[in-house]
C-alpha cells in the first residue's frame, strides 16, 4: 500500500506502455531465474504490523497522518484508513537469536508510536479486527487522503460496477451493501516475510500453502465484526468479499477473485505465479516508468522490477509471492498474509517462530506436495480453520485429525527441528514454541473474546460491552500477557460512566408498518411488555411513534373498525443521534416530557432508548 499513485487519468498512452513494462519484468525475472541471478545463500526474516488507533472512549481514531508526522520514522506508514498505520520491520538474519531481535525492534517502535499517539489523546492497538468499528467507521470519510487509495478504490469500484456484497454466517449473520472497499479497512495483521531460494521457491510456496490451514487454526484472532460472533477469522471472509470485483456472470465463470487461497498447487518458477496472477487479474493501478527491467539488466544493473511489483500489490495472495532488492541484490520472499495482529507482541512472535520453523524444517518428502496432498483438501483446511479455528478437524496426508492433535503431534516436531537447524536459540525456540503449546491447552484469542463478550452481554448492552472488552484488551497488550494467560474481564470492578447512546440504546426492535392495525399494535405491545413501537414506511424510514397512551385514548369502536397505524401514531417524532451524549438524551426527554427516543442514522432508526435502558 505505500506506493505513491500521483496521477489518476485514464492515460491510455501511460496504461499501455506500463502494460508493456509488466511483461518485459516478466522476461527479466526469466532470465535472472536461468542465470542464477538471485541471493540464495542467505535467509532472512522480515515482518509488517498493522495497527489500529484508537481513541480515549477506545473507538476508532482517523489520526495517522499526524502520527507519522509525530512520530518522523520511514519505518511507520500509512495504511487504506485512517485510523490504521503499518510498521515495516528491518529484515533480520535467520540464525542466533533472530526473533528476538525483531522482537526488540518492535516493542521498540510501537513504544516510540504509542508515545506519540499519546500526545493526541490517541493509543495504539494490535487486533485483527477493532470491535468497536461500526458502520460509519467503514464510510469514504475515514479513507487516508493519499492518491494512491483513492485510486484503488475508484479502480475496484469500476471493475466491480456495482455494490460490494457481505455476506458472512457464524453464530451471528451479517449481511451487508457497500459502496467502496472501505471494509477491508477493518482487517488488521502481522505480515511475516521469509525469503526463499529462488531454486526451490515453488516446493517452498506449496508447502507454505499446505501449513496454512493448521497454521491459521491456533492463531485465531478476530471473531467479531460490529458486534456479530462470526467466523474464528472473520478476516478470511470479510477481506475476500470486500475486494471481491468480480460481477456475477464473472463469477459463474470461475473468474478467480483478487483475494484467495489459490485453484492449485504450482508448477514451474515464480514466474509461472506471476504470469498467472496478469493473466487473470486486470491491471488496476499504473505509473510512469523511466527504465525498461530489461535495459536495466542487460547494463549490469539489478532490474527494479517495478511494474510487476506495483500489480502483485493488488492481487492479494493469502502466501503472496514477492520480489525484492536488499542491499543491491534481488531476492525472493514468502508473504504470509493471513496471520492476525495481536493478541500481543509475545503472541505475535509465537505465531512467526512456529511458521518460520514449519517453512524451514519441511521434511524432504514433502518437496513434492501434489503427490502427497490433494490441493482441495488443503484449501479445505484453511476455510475450515478460518471459520472455526482450533476447533476443527483437519485434513493432514490420509488422516483426519483435530487441529490441536495435528500440530502437537505433527507439526511441532517440525517446526522445532526447522528452527534448530537455523541454529534458533535454544532459548527463544522453547519460550516461543511454548507460547504455541500453551495457547491449545488454555485459549486462544478468538475464544478470548467470544467469552469475554458473551458475559459483559448479560449485563450491558452490545456497545457498551464492545468498548469493555476493548479497553481490556488494550490493558492486557500493555503487559504483554500472551493470550493464553488474559483473565477473565472483571467487569464490576471498572464500571465507568456511560457516555454515548448507542451504549444503552435497545437494537433488536419491534416495528410497525403505516398500514398494520392499531389492534395488532396493542397486541404487541401487551406480549413483550413494550410501550413505544416506531413506524416505518414501505423505504424502510421512520415516519412515526406508536405509544401506549395513544392507544390508550382510542376507544373500541375505533379499534374494531381496523384503524390504521397510520392514523393514530405521532408524525413529529423527535429523535436523536447513536452518537450523542446520553446526557444529552437525558435533558432531551425531560425537556420535551416525552420516555424514549428513536436513535437514527440519518432517516434510518437503528435502535431505540428509553430511561428505562439507564438502569444498564
Amino acid at each position: 500500500m505505500g506506493e505513491k499513485i500521483t496521477d489518476l487519468s485514464e492515460n491510455l498512452q501511460e496504461r499501455a506502455a506500463f502494460i508493456q513494462h509488466l511483461i518485459e519484468d516478466i522476461a527479466a525475472l526469466e532470465l535472472m531465474l536461468r542465470n542464477r541471478a538471485f541471493e540464495d545463500d542467505v535467509v532472512r526474516i522480515g515482518a509488517e504490523q498493522e495497527l489500529c488507533l484508537v481513541n480515549e472512549h477506545y473507538r476508532p481514531m482517523g489520526a495517522n497522518l499526524a502520527l507519522l508526522k509525530a512520530v518522523d520514522d520511514a519505518r511507520f506508514t500509512t495504511e487504506l484508513a485512517s485510523y490504521n498505520v503499518e510498521i515495516n520491520l528491518d529484515p533480520v538474519p535467520l540464525k542466533d537469536t533472530a526473533f528476538a531481535k525483531v522482537e526488540k525492534q518492535l516493542t521498540g517502535l510501537l513504544q516510540k508510536g504509542g508515545k506519540a499517539a499519546q500526545e493526541l489523546g490517541a493509543q495504539l492497538m494490535l487486533v485483527g479486527i477493532l470491535p468497536t468499528i461500526g458502520k460509519d467507521e467503514v464510510s469514504l470519510e475515514y479513507l487516508t487522503p493519499i492518491p494512491r487509495y483513492y485510486a484503488l478504490n475508484e479502480k475496484l469500484t469500476q471493475t466491480k460496477g456495482s455494490d460490494f456484497n457481505l455476506k458472512i454466517r457464524g453464530v451471528d449473520e451479517l449481511f451487508l451493501k457497500h459502496d467502496s472497499v472501505m471494509f477491508e479497512a477493518c482487517n488488521t495483521s502481522f505480515q511475516l516475510h521469509l525469503q526463499v531460494p529462488s531454486h526451490d521457491f515453488v516446493s517452498s510456496y506449496n508447502w507454505s500453502q499446505a501449513i496454512a490451514g493448521p497454521v491459521l487454526s491456533v492463531c485465531c484472532n478476530s471473531p467479531l465484526l460490529m458486534g456479530r460472533e462470526l467466523w474464528k477469522e472473520t478476516r478470511i471472509a470479510l477481506f475476500q468479499q470486500s475486494l471481491d470485483t468480480r460481477r456475477i456472470s464473472a463469477a459463474l465463470r470461475n473468474q478467480s477473485p483478487r483475494v484467495g487461497f489459490g485453484t492449485q498447487w504450482e508448477t514451474g518458477s515464480v514466474a509461472e505465479i506471476f504470469k498467472k496472477d496478469i493473466s487473470r487479474h486486470r491491471v488496476l493501478l499504473t505509473k510512469p516508468i523511466a527504465k525498461s527491467s530489461l535495459a536495466q539488466y542487460q547494463d549490469g544493473e539489478v532490474p527494479d522490477l517495478f511494474a510487476l511489483r506495483l500489480h502483485n500489490g493488488t492481487v492479494y495472495r493469502w502466501n503472496r509471492p514477492c520480489y525484492g532488492i536488499g542491499g543491491g541484490k534481488p531476492h525472493l520472499r514468502i508473504e504470509n498474509r493471513y496471520i492476525p495482529a495481536g493478541p500481543s507482541v509475545l503472541d505475535e512472535m509465537a505465531n512467526f517462530a512456529f511458521w518460520v520453523g514449519l517453512m524451514a524444517g519441511r521434511p524432504k518428502e514433502y518437496d513434492d506436495m501434489p503427490s502427497k496432498m490433494d490441493f482441495r483438501l488443503a484449501k479445505a483446511n484453511f476455510i475450515k480453520a478460518a471459520r472455526t479455528g482450533q476447533e476443527s478437524v483437519l485434513y493432514w496426508m490420509g488422516q483426519q485429525m483435530t487441529a490441536k492433535d495435528l500440530i502437537l503431534q505433527k507439526l511441532m516436531p517440525i517446526a522445532r527441528a526447522g528452527l534448530e537447524k537455523c541454529q534458533i536459540a535454544p532459548a527463544d525456540i522453547e519460550r516461543l514454541l511454548g507460547v504455541i503449546a500453551q495457547r491449545l491447552q488454555a485459549q486462544t484469542g478468538d475464544a478470548w473474546q467470544v467469552q469475554n463478550l458473551r458475559e459483559l452481554k448479560r449485563h450491558f448492552k452490545t456497545d457498551r460491552a464492545l468498548v469493555l472488552l476493548t479497553k481490556a484488551m488494550c490493558d492486557n497488550q500493555a503487559k504483554d500477557l500472551p493470550v493464553h494467560r488474559w483473565p477473565k474481564i472483571d467487569w464490576e470492578d471498572d464500571l465507568r460512566p456511560h457516555r454515548l447512546v448507542k451504549e444503552v440504546m435497545t437494537t433488536h426492535l419491534y416495528k410497525l408498518s403505516e398500514d398494520d392495525t392499531v389492534a395488532m399494535a396493542k397486541a404487541i405491545m401487551v406480549w413483550n411488555h413494550i410501550h413505544h413501537i416506531p413506524v416505518e414506511n414501505g423505504k424502510g424510514r421512520l415516519t412515526g411513534l406508536l405509544t401506549w397512551s395513544h392507544l390508550n385514548a382510542l376507544g373500541q369502536a375505533e379499534m374494531a373498525a381496523g384503524m390504521k397505524v397510520a392514523e393514530a401514531m405521532v408524525r413529529e417524532v423527535i429523535t436523536i443521534a447513536p452518537d450523542a451524549l446520553i446526557s444529552d438524551a437525558v435533558k432531551l426527554m425531560d425537556d420535551r416530557g416525552i420516555g424514549c427516543l428513536p436513535v437514527c442514522m440519518g432517516k434510518h432508526m437503528v435502535g431505540i432508548m428509553s430511561k428505562n435502558d439507564l438502569g444498564t
